[in-house]
């Protein structure tokens, strides 16, 4: 048994599973066998992953299916069992990638500032980089996390966020890449033609060939920290100290939030530590699936 809140939360997760199944996510999940319609629903598989990390804090598949099979068995009699139920959820990789997209693109909160843009990436770890891989090779690869100060296998998981003053940014498109993607290379391919836009990032993206083609095609900057000038005099340093440390700082406050944003998704979902995943699909699921989770909340408030 559950309290009568959270009962209502896991009926208002179903029913709006249910919805945006039936017309937007059956395509994604189809099967062409003579199992195309099990007894144990895809919507159930999808509402139970959702309600149990979102509202149960339940981070981990196991400890999902558990809390499931203890509290939820009056609510789904035909919950498979663990083995099973992992099979199922790697399955809707694909679906879960567009709900997060959905829940993004569609609920989008009205005090953003369409002119200015957070960009950043958050690593997710598949292993160590000590280690030799093998999970999604085909997706992953080595990088390099100078937060961490360390070598890992996995993802890259770039960000695009509106800026909100006062609150914390919202993600208005992700992407995901091989750990050793340059996020400048992500910037360039995915986000440079936005027009009329302000990017605010840090100094992997002060790129002076990059803002000037944005600046003449689209109308549109990156503002970064300054970067320091190779072999550059001491007395030209320290003349223009006082100024690039004051436009640095500006720069800087306006950019720090997205990590706000990356420690919120982090603490809500831990989409960081990706060490258990066994497969391709189970990793996308792992992304796509936790930042689902992550923002459901926007289903409640529309």
């Amino acid at each position: 048994m559950i309290p009568k809140v959270k009962e209502i939360k896991l009926i208002s997760i179903y029913l709006y599973i249910c919805d945006i199944y039936n017309s937007k996510l059956r395509s994604l999940c189809e099967r062409f066998s003579n199992n195309d319609h099990p007894d144990f629903t895809d919507q159930e598989v999808m509402t139970i992953y959702l309600y149990a990390m979102h509202v149960e804090q339940r981070l981990k598949l196991k400890q999902i299916h558990q809390y499931a099979s203890d509290h939820l068995r009056s609510w789904f009699p035909l919950l498979p069992s663990y083995v099973a139920y992992n099979t199922r959820i790697n399955r809707l990789s694909e679906a879960f990638r567009y709900l997060s997209e959905l829940l993004l693109s569609g609920c989008r909160p009205d005090d953003c500032d369409l002119d200015a843009s957070l960009i950043d990436s958050l690593p997710i770890i598949t292993c160590s980089g000590k280690r030799v891989p093998s999970v999604a090779r085909e997706l992953t690869d080595k990088g390099y996390c100078s937060t961490k100060s360390m070598y890992y296998f996995g993802l890259k998981l770039h960000t695009l966020a509106y800026h909100r003053p006062n609150h914390r940014p919202f993600p208005e498109n992700i992407v995901i890449t091989p750990a050793s993607e340059h996020d400048l290379n992500v910037h360039r391919q995915n986000w440079s033609n936005i027009p009329n836009r302000t990017f605010y990032g840090d100094k992997i993206y002060c790129d002076a060939e990059l803002l000037k083609d944005m600046e003449n095609t689209s109308n549109s900057r990156i503002l970064t920290p300054v970067k320091a000038v190779k072999n550059q005099p001491e007395i030209l340093r320290q003349r223009d100290k006082a100024a690039i440390d004051i436009y640095s700082r500006a720069v800087s406050s306006v950019r720090q939030p997205i990590e706000s944003l990356f420690n919120w998704i982090i603490e809500k979902t831990d989409i960081q530590r990706a060490s258990k995943v066994r497969s391709t699909k189970g990793l996308l699921v792992h992304v796509f699936g936790k930042i689902a989770a992550a923002f459901i909340y926007l289903m409640f408030n529309s």
